[in-house]
């Protein structure tokens, strides 16, 4: 096993969810860490980890990053950490399928997201560099995020899908 840290300034952690049933909302993460203990025999014995700091949602509103910060959302006073640790690692053709326990508000489910492995290589500092990008889905509900608003047109003001958009360039530990 090689064990990588996530390059947090040349990776990203993105959402969106469906808002006022007509369009999306789109936000990231600004602050998080991560470790890949990657077997570059057999991909699929690797294991990921990540933290995320919940207080560092940014959806280019800052009221609705505040109300997202409180109690109706992730309550990050009392949930300050949102984390992922792989349980299988699968492949599905050319890509992978992994399947690891997300925390969100207290509440561990799991979460299945699908990777392509973009490449690895040294880069011009002499570190070795793997990247990899992953897209997958979860419903807000399953983690207790149940706050919505019933509109007057019919519908909810924001969906249950949260889909979720990973670009994660990782670096070898030394």
């Amino acid at each position: 096993m090689t064990t990588f840290q996530i390059d947090t300034t040349h990776s990203s952690i993105e959402f969106s969810i469906r808002h006022l049933v007509i369009a999306k909302v789109r936000g990231r993460f600004a602050k998080f860490t991560g470790t890949i203990e990657l077997d570059e025999g057999d991909v699929t014995r690797s294991a990921v980890t990540a933290e995320i700091d919940a207080a560092s949602i940014h959806t280019n509103d800052e009221k609705r990053d505040a109300h997202l910060r409180a109690g109706d959302f992730l309550d990050v006073e009392a949930f300050p950490k949102i984390t992922f640790a792989s349980k299988r690692i699968e492949r599905a053709g050319s890509d992978l399928r992994l399947t690891g326990a997300l925390t969100i508000h207290g509440v561990t489910r799991d979460a299945v997201l699908d990777v392509e492995q973009l490449g690895a290589l040294k880069d011009p500092w002499g570190n070795q560099r793997v990247a990899f990008a992953a897209h997958g889905s979860i419903d807000r509900k399953d983690f207790g995020l149940q706050w919505n608003m019933v509109l007057e047109a019919g519908g909810f003001a924001i969906g249950d899908k949260l889909e979720i958009s990973l670009d994660v360039q990782a670096v070898k530990a030394t």
